[in-house]
């Protein structure tokens, strides 16, 4: 069941008072555990960034899986691999439980998959000094290794024992499978059996160079505009007869969304416009064809657009503003948009800044200082915002880098350490 925020705000400043002073001893010797292993946790990276897991390299995916099976079940964890239906075209995800009465129930969420297909030129694996680059080096194996570390140092120390704990590794993050009920059915039913969800994409550091804490991330989502015209003469363009044409009402609707429509954390991207005589546009709105001439007032017109909200309430503001501005329409035209939604919001909640807090006293006690939040609106989808709705959650925990998604994408070394011994601190806390 899903905690009431103030009663966890309580919690979490009880444990600040509690460990005020630094670690206890238990704790100092998790911190020792992580240390003794740190390069246990970058020879285990090593191996998995190894493995091109790109999402539509199904056997790639699988084989990450693989290797993170044999860590859990090393640690004492029950583990299955969770298939997806053939028609989805996705290779399915890995789940690992164990089960007991102790504390708050936990679910740790990373991703085995990357952005780089099989096909793809970018270096598996790379060390250069303190840093690493790699395929998914940062987003997110690094921050797998720290879920697998923290549990092992815990797991050394007897500190697993009777504590209930769910990892889903998706093997789809990236590009998440339809339908997104089926696809993320595992990870909707293992919030519903916990208290508390902890995900593990990248940290980010905020402009004074802190690491950060995510409390919100922004809803993905995308909108479709048709537009149609009269086709006829170039030369009868603006006239009561004519008309202004498909192209034009696209770009007064597209401009208008541009100055009406803005509000803090709400962003609207046209990523795709075409517009002519005639005009095709694939299903998935990636691809389209367009013909026409100088000559012919435009008949049809599409925009493919992308749409990112912090809250429904933001959404259904956008949404209608939007559709006023598309029912506005110049002479001769007519307009349409639909919207579709994909991952559902992150809200800021006071819960999820009450996990923050327990997170951020574990670091200070550690002395590795306070770590803030991050302003929701800088943070793109994740998997951790199909659960969110459900308990509260907080995202971030994993490796500093830079680069992601991209060929230079790298690691720092020393945040896998440090992050594992916030983390290992934060999971014994939560599950006393």
């Amino acid at each position: 069941m899903k905690l009431k925020p103030f009663a966890f705000a309580v919690m979490a400043l009880a444990f600040g008072a509690a460990r005020a002073e630094g670690l206890s001893p238990i704790e100092q010797k998790i911190v020792a555990e992580v240390k003794a292993h740190s390069a246990q946790g970058l020879e285990l990276l090593e191996r998995s960034v190894n493995i091109n897991s790109g999402t539509m390299n199904h056997e790639g995916v699988r084989a990450v899986g693989k290797l993170f099976d044999e860590q859990f079940t090393a640690l004492g964890f029950a583990t299955r691999w969770a298939d997806m239906p053939a028609s989805m075209q996705r290779a399915g995800h890995l789940i690992a439980t164990r089960e007991g009465k102790q504390g708050k129930r936990l679910l740790l969420i990373g991703h085995l998959d990357t952005v780089f297909e099989k096909d793809s030129q970018v270096q598996l694996w790379q060390r250069k000094g303190d840093r690493v680059r790699g395929q998914g080096v940062n987003d997110m194996k690094g921050g797998d290794v720290i879920i697998v570390e923290a549990l092992r140092a815990l797991h050394r120390l007897g500190a697993l024992d009777n504590t209930t704990i769910t990892v889903v590794f998706s093997g789809d993050e990236e590009n998440a499978g339809d339908p997104i009920e089926i696809s993320r059915a595992d990870m909707v039913s293992a919030a519903k059996r916990s208290d508390i969800a902890l995900a593990f994409e990248g940290t980010v550091r905020n402009k004074e160079g802190k690491d950060t804490g995510t409390i919100g991330r922004r809803a993905s989502s995308s909108w479709e505009l048709k537009v149609t015209g009269k086709q006829g003469h170039s030369s009868g363009i603006f006239t009561e007869s004519a008309g202004y044409g498909a192209v034009y009402e696209a770009a007064r609707i597209v401009d208008g969304f541009r100055q009406q429509v803005i509000e803090p954390d709400l962003t609207f991207s046209p990523g795709l416009i075409v517009g002519g005589t005639d005009t095709t546009v694939n299903a998935l709105g990636t691809v389209a064809q367009v013909a026409g001439k100088s000559n012919v007032i435009a008949r049809t017109a599409t925009v493919e657009g992308d749409l990112r909200y912090l809250s429904y309430e933001q959404r259904d503001r956008a949404h209608a503003k939007m559709k006023a501005i598309v029912a506005q329409n110049l002479p001769g035209t007519s307009a349409s948009i639909s919207f579709h939604d994909a991952y559902p919001p992150m809200s800021p909640t006071a819960g999820n800044l009450a996990v923050l807090k327990v997170y951020s006293q574990a670091s200070k006690d550690a002395g590795l200082g306070e770590i803030p939040a991050l302003p929701p609106g800088q943070r793109g989808a994740g998997d951790v915002q199909f659960v969110a709705p459900l308990i509260d959650s907080l995202d971030g925990l994993g490796a500093v880098g830079n680069g992601s998604h991209s060929p230079d994408e790298d690691l720092e070394i020393a945040s896998i350490e440090r992050a594992t011994i916030r983390t290992a601190i934060l999971l014994y806390r939560l599950t006393r």
